[in-house]
Formats: structure tokens, C-alpha cells, sequence
């Protein structure tokens, strides 16, 4: 029987398989498949498949597949889920995990909540450049607090990659609507984002207190999105040194609940350091055959509840605002 794992991040929900505990690891194809029946079919559904493999100089890697079937290069939401499970596998507190475009230093973290574990995780790498998001607005090579009357009359963007391309947007008050409406164009068929993009829109509460809702590349509305939150921080940073400071944690809200972020600023913007400090909470155990699995048969799976979720919603009714 393989195990797998019902998990979140401030509610940005997965499911994680270790394909190192398998006889026969799933084929690229496989996994497109599996992902996307598990994420449309089983508990309710979630946001994407958290993939675990072996690596040469990490820990672990980790493979993100969207609930679509498209590949991510990064999540930071759940990089915290597959850490917690690298932690406890192998008993360890600190190390690395291979994502796709960077090995990144992750650590258990202070505990959020009474039986809420969190972890912090580095986010990395950065970049401002056109070709690395990739967009295309008026010959521009950078996009920072812009004006682009061809998405939002009124709004200023900032495009960052963290290495997921993201495009941020502060705002009195996040309207749902013209998120969806904005998001669902760029990761359209469009001229300006031709490999889509998240977009998210921030509302500045406090100093280095924000709100921030992401509609994600691949899954649509998120609970929470971190490396949206990450690039969020860091635009937060640069644009509103009035409110923010330096020393402390960022707090950020979202739809699902709570993470910090820290924010180390260079004078080369792309040499910044991200971290992002949350929650990884495992909500379910899953058990399904190994040759189900690759038969992409989901009719005969052995569920169990954790009970973790219920500190969860504790948590989230203590910062309640």
C-alpha cells in the first residue's frame, strides 16, 4: 500500500506522495493524471499535487503539479508541508530541498498555535527582468509600482519572479472581482503575460501588517498563495518604506489565515532574502494500492483524520481580526 498526505498551508491545500517509498516511481504522465483526479475528486479536492523525490545534494526535491495538470517551480505554501515531512522522516530541523530552480534552506520553526507546527522556508530566487516573468508592456525590462491602464485604470503594478512570476497590486480594498476578472485575462490567452501569471492584490493595514489575496497560475482563487505573499512582501518593502520595518516579521493575512514573512533588503534588489513562516498542517492519511495508483483508480483509498485541523481553526479564531 502507498501512503499519501492530505496537507495545507494557510488553507492552500495538497496532497504529498514520496515517490521514493515506491516501487516503481509514476511517469511524468502519470502524475498530470493522478493530480488532477485527486485534486478534483478526493476530500474535497485541493489546489495541487506535492511531488517527493530523491535528491543528489538535498534532503529531498520537490515536484510541484497543479490541480490542472501544469508543473509550478515553486509553492512556498507547500515547500512547508513537504518540509514538516522531511523533518519528521528523517528527524532533522534544518536542511535543504531541491525545487526547480534553487536549493533552498528550510528550518522548523516555533510553533503558531498549540498544535499548529510551522516552518520557515527560504524563497528563491528573485528577479524583476521581462524575461524572467516573462511580460511584454511597452518595451519595458522591469515593471515596479507602474501604471498599466490596460489591466486597472487606477491601480500601479509591480511584476517580480520568486521563481514563480507574480504580479502584485496594492489597494485600498481588495475587490474579488476585478482580481478574477484581471487574473483570469492574464492567464488567458494575452499580450502581455504570454506564460500566464498570479496576481495578486494587497491591502496595507498596519506597518508590516498587509491582507493579500492571490488568484494563482493553474488553479484560480487560492486560501493563500506563498510565494505570492513572498513577492508580495518584498514590493511592500520597496514601495512603502513608510510602513514597513525592517526588524520585524511581516504579517500577512489571507483568506485562509496567517503567515510572517522577513524581509532582507539589498541594495541590489534581486539579492533580497525572503523567508516565509507558517503553518504545515497534515489534515488526512491516505492509503491506496500501488498498481491503483498507477492505474489513476481512485475508487478504492483507506482515509484517515489527523484531527490537526481542528488546532488549525483555533489558531485562526486567535487572530481573528
Amino acid at each position: 500500500m502507498v501512503k499519501l498526505l492530505k496537507v495545507h498551508g494557510s488553507e492552500n491545500k495538497f496532497f504529498i506522495l514520496d515517490q521514493t517509498l515506491l516501487e516503481t516511481p509514476l511517469t511524468d504522465s502519470e502524475l498530470k493524471s493522478v493530480a488532477i483526479n485527486f485534486c478534483s475528486n478526493i476530500l474535497e479536492g485541493a489546489d495541487g499535487l506535492l511531488v517527493i523525490d530523491t535528491s543528489e545534494n538535498c534532503l529531498g526535491k520537490m515536484r510541484v503539479i497543479n490541480a490542472d495538470g501544469s508543473e509550478a517551480k515553486m509553492c512556498g505554501n507547500g515547500l512547508r508541508t513537504v518540509s514538516r515531512y522531511l523533518s519528521e522522516k528523517y528527524q532533522l530541523d534544518e536542511f535543504q530541498v531541491e525545487t526547480m530552480e534553487a536549493n533552498l534552506d528550510v528550518a522548523k520553526a516555533t510553533d503558531f498555535y498549540p498544535g499548529v507546527p510551522a516552518f520557515s522556508v527560504e524563497i528563491s530566487p528573485i528577479s524583476f527582468k521581462q524575461t524572467d516573468l516573462p511580460f511584454s508592456y511597452q518595451h519595458e525590462t522591469e515593471m515596479i509600482g507602474q501604471r498599466v491602464p490596460e489591466f486597472l485604470p487606477d491601480q500601479t503594478f509591480t511584476a517580480i519572479a520568486v521563481p514563480n512570476p507574480h504580479l502584485i497590486s496594492f489597494v485600498p480594498e481588495v475587490s474579488q472581482l476585478e482580481l478574477g476578472d484581471l487574473g483570469q485575462r492574464l492567464n488567458g490567452q494575452n499580450e502581455y503575460f504570454p506564460e500566464g501569471v498570479n496576481v495578486s492584490f494587497s491591502q496595507i493595514l498596519d506597518t508590516n501588517k498587509l491582507f493579500v489575496q492571490t488568484y494563482e497560475r493553474g488553479v484560480g482563487f487560492t486560501n493563500a498563495c506563498g510565494t505570492g505573499m513572498s513577492a508580495t512582501s518584498l514590493a511592500f518593502a520597496l514601495l512603502h518604506s513608510d510602513k514597513f520595518d525592517s526588524e520585524q516579521d511581516i504579517s500577512i493575512f489571507n483568506p485562509g489565515g496567517m503567515v510572517k514573512t522577513h524581509v532582507t533588503l539589498s541594495a541590489v534588489k534581486e539579492n533580497s532574502q525572503l523567508r516565509l513562516i507558517g503553518n504545515a498542517t497534515f489534515t488526512h492519511e491516505l492509503e491506496i494500492n500501488e498498481h491503483d495508483l498507477h492505474d489513476n483508480n481512485l475508487t478504492n483509498i483507506n482515509i484517515t483524520n489527523t484531527d490537526e485541523e481542528a488546532d488549525y481553526q483555533k489558531f485562526v479564531k486567535s487572530i481573528a481580526q
